[in-house]
């Protein structure tokens, strides 16, 4: 009989997601960003996805979820709009393609802890990481991006950010 509190499978996914997530941050930082152009697939979004993102009301729940570049503010750049907005527009703009990039590789990525937890714990495991742990932040990047166009397209905005 085993008095482990914790199944090793659950243990190997926690390591296994953990290693990812220092792996993916670092490689987000590294990767070109002349390799991501948000006006071509699969950066562009589609005419549907407004619908969709009010029926999810993403705008409600957006600024409620973690964001890194307040856990590691000296690695990451605030996601805030200085004065100088209007130079920061095509970073922010570049940064959320590569975030979308990066959790859309952690989706798949995932899939692997299935195969170090079999069974229903690895399962449910999975569906976190992927729901809740991944999921959020891309739809969240998918969209802002063509708010951010927007506000770079038209110049300064009098409603600054215009519900999407």
């Amino acid at each position: 009989m085993s008095t482990r509190l914790l199944p090793m499978g659950f243990l190997r996914c926690c390591v296994y997601y953990g290693i990812l997530a220092v792996v993916s941050f670092f490689i987000g930082r590294l990767l070109p960003k002349s390799w991501f152009h948000s006006d071509k697939f699969p950066y562009r979004c589609a005419s549907w996805e407004a619908k969709l993102f009010r029926f999810l009301r993403v705008h409600e729940w957006q600024d409620k979820v973690p964001d890194m570049s307040k856990i590691v503010p000296k690695l990451i750049p605030a996601k805030k709009l200085g004065t100088n907005f209007r130079a920061q527009l095509p970073r922010m703009i570049e940064e959320t393609c590569v975030a979308e990039f990066t959790h859309f590789v952690l989706i798949l990525l995932g899939f692997y802890a299935l195969r170090l937890w079999p069974g229903t714990g690895g399962a449910v495991v999975t569906a976190i990481y992927i729901l809740f742990g991944n999921l959020p932040f891309l739809i969240i990047q998918r969209y802002n991006r063509p708010r951010l166009q927007k506000l770079s397209h038209h110049g300064i905005c009098t409603r600054y950010f215009s519900e999407y």
